[in-house]
């Protein structure tokens, strides 16, 4: 296929004007020619607004039109664009960010629902991230991540919230109780996931177990997220993965960060609804670590002044405090026992040079720990695993573990 151009010398003018002002040109008359022409005369239509008969109410006999772009045309040629720019001024070239697929509630985008953009990534995508961008809006849906899509960034406009409204004694469709782990607004099976600027929200109120984000991959990263319930908000669940919460703000009233996961929470904000227990750590027997918080500050609604840094949900719980203010809300014993014999030989419970009216350690759990030093547990060492994993130096760039 070859295009005739027939702007004559219209074309002649911007270039002109760009070598007047001393300023870059794009020719994009060029680059837009060189798509379609090189995608020939059947790919090209899916540039441009072509519909098949019967398949559009407006348009019952179809529509050709070779003028005007549809959503992928222009988004194709918007990041060409773009691409265009960022190789003419390089120096704009690192403000640039790059979506693969586009969500809005408006029709802007390549799909309605963020359940649809993520069944639309292809499985086991390796090395490679598939970013999908989240347009402003309060998305309810039940929203799943499946272990086969790997390597998932979901990244959210300011305003955007992934909400449901299950809860562990809703009934399900045969009249069954959903119980804790059927009541997640969000589920996160595939490893390297990365969440940006998003609230995940169940949004069920004070009903008892409901919630708001379940989480079982490996590596998993979240960057300036927001997790809004009451009991049991966030459930790192996996066993044998790693999770890295930067910048976060989760609240609830009773247990409402509880898992098995290594998790680590970085300068978040803990947030207390109600008298309760933050953190139920279930960590396995032989793990070496479990939830740990550095430079985080607990807060609280007003009128709550009962609240324990943590209770283990397992007889090997493990939690750590390390530099964070904490509120005068946290109970001078700072830890609860829960149903464990003896504490003091199997689990781990420890602080570091915590502060804030909260952080007086004289009336302590005799079965806690104030560490000496931080040997062991600076976050590298933390998440490290077998792989090296280290989100705080290299962000969200992948670890070549895929074959």
């Amino acid at each position: 296929m070859t295009l005739i151009d027939t702007h004559g010398a219209y074309l002649d003018a911007p270039r002109r004007v760009a070598e007047e002002l001393g300023v870059a040109f794009i020719d994009m008359n060029r680059i837009t020619h060189e798509l379609v022409e090189g995608m020939g005369p059947e790919e090209s239509k899916k540039l441009f607004v072509w519909v098949e008969p019967n398949t559009i109410p407006l348009y019952p006999k179809g529509k050709e039109d070779n003028t005007h772009l549809n959503v992928y045309g222009a988004r194709r040629i918007a990041r060409l664009a773009v691409e265009a720019i960022a190789g003419a001024v390089p120096e704009l070239g690192r403000y640039v960010q790059y979506y693969d697929y586009v969500v809005a509630q408006d029709g802007s985008g390549d799909f309605f629902t963020v359940q649809e953009a993520i069944d639309a990534v292809p499985d086991f995508r390796k090395n490679i991230r598939t970013r999908i961008l989240i347009r402003k809006g309060s998305y309810k849906e039940k929203i799943v991540v499946p272990e086969s899509k790997i390597n998932v960034s979901l990244v959210g406009e300011e305003g955007v919230v992934l909400t449901y409204d299950d809860y562990a004694n809703k009934k399900n469709v045969f009249g069954e109780h959903m119980g804790t782990s059927g009541s997640a607004s969000c589920y996160i099976y595939g490893p390297d996931f990365y969440a940006e600027n998003i609230t995940f929200e169940n949004s069920a109120g004070p009903v008892g177990q409901a919630v708001a984000c379940f989480v079982s991959g490996d590596r998993a990263y979240f960057r300036n997220c927001r997790f809004l319930g009451f009991q049991d908000t966030l459930y790192n669940y996996g066993k044998e993965s790693r999770q890295y919460y930067e910048d976060c703000y989760v609240e609830g009233t009773v247990d409402f960060i509880f898992g098995w996961f290594t998790v680590v929470f970085n300068r978040c904000t803990i947030h207390s609804k109600r008298n309760g227990f933050v953190a139920a750590p279930a960590t396995d027997p032989g793990k070496p670590y479990g939830y740990v918080f550095y430079d985080c500050k607990l807060t609280a609604d007003p009128g709550v002044e009962n609240v324990y840094l943590a209770r283990p949900w397992r007889t090997y719980g493990q939690a750590v405090y390390i530099r964070c203010e904490l509120g005068a809300h946290i109970a001078p014993a700072g830890w609860d026992p829960w149903a464990v014999e003896d504490p003091a030989k199997t689990t781990f419970l420890a602080e570091y040079e915590n502060f804030g009216p909260g952080a007086g350690t004289a009336a302590r759990a005799v079965y806690s720990h104030q560490l000496k030093d931080l040997k062991g547990y600076h976050i590298e060492e933390v998440l490290a695993g077998e792989d090296g994993w280290n989100p705080v130096k290299n962000g969200n760039e992948l670890v070549e573990v895929y074959r």
